[in-house]
């Protein structure tokens, strides 16, 4: 397979790294950005053409409809979606907000939903495509602090799963990774002392870098994967053994 993908929030942390290796492998990247213009442009420029930023809240209902015609009037049409936006909220459940709750639940796994639904109807009438949804070790490991934000990762796996039966028999594949703890700005809210307990479960010391889990979103979106779909692979340098 080969052709163009559209990554979501691809302008920084794990998102860029996958814009980086899509664009090494030689596909066409449309990511999107939505607070970091400046980081944004700076990926464009560096992928000298083949990767072009486009801004998108994934919590718009009608956005990413429209997105993905205008990516594909620029890049031709979507093989592979990388869902990888999202944000992370540390509370204490009795403590959350009706409307954090309603954030951390709307961006991370609404906007996988909206953002599937826009490029499934290309990909089916193409019978092809590939998607991966960026999840987290949260959702299989509970931790006090992310009630929110492991409820919404758990529903990406779900997602995942279901869509890749609705999707097979057309010729297109979901699946998602699992990272483990990744040093970004999207984990830069987390307390010190907790990263530190998430790294003493690691069995590799090299850690989970953004590059690593950019590989496994490359291996999934290509051919490499052409029998792989429903499954989730773990990205977490032994943290879960």
């Amino acid at each position: 397979m080969s052709g163009a993908v559209m990554v979501t929030g691809g302008g920084r942390g794990i998102g860029r790294s996958i814009v980086e290796r899509l664009v090494e492998e030689g596909w066409t990247v449309g990511f999107t950005w939505r607070a970091d213009e400046v980081c944004a442009r700076e990926v464009e420029t560096a992928a000298s053409g083949r990767a072009r930023a486009f801004a998108l809240d994934v919590r718009d209902r009608r956005r990413p409809a429209s997105l993905v015609g205008e990516i594909e009037a620029v890049l031709g049409p979507l093989s592979g979606l990388v869902n990888c936006a999202g944000i992370h909220r540390e509370g204490l459940l009795a403590l959350t907000p009706d409307a954090e709750w309603d954030e951390v639940l709307d961006v991370n796994l609404g906007g996988v939903f909206r953002c599937c639904r826009a490029v499934l109807p290309g990909m089916v009438s193409r019978r092809r495509g590939s998607i991966v949804n960026v999840s987290s070790l949260s959702a299989l490991h509970g931790r006090a602090g992310q009630a929110a934000y492991a409820a919404a990762k758990a529903g990406v796996l779900g997602l995942t799963r279901a869509l890749s039966r609705e999707v097979g028999k057309r010729g297109i594949r979901v699946n998602a990774v699992l990272p483990g703890f990744v040093a970004t700005d999207l984990t830069d809210a987390v307390p010190g002392d907790v990263a530190a307990e998430l790294r003493a479960m690691e069995t590799l010391k090299s850690g989970t870098s953004p590059r690593a889990v950019a590989e496994a979103v490359a291996f999934l979106v290509s051919d490499r994967s052409a029998a792989i779909t429903g499954q989730t692979l773990v990205v977490d340098a032994g943290a879960s053994a």
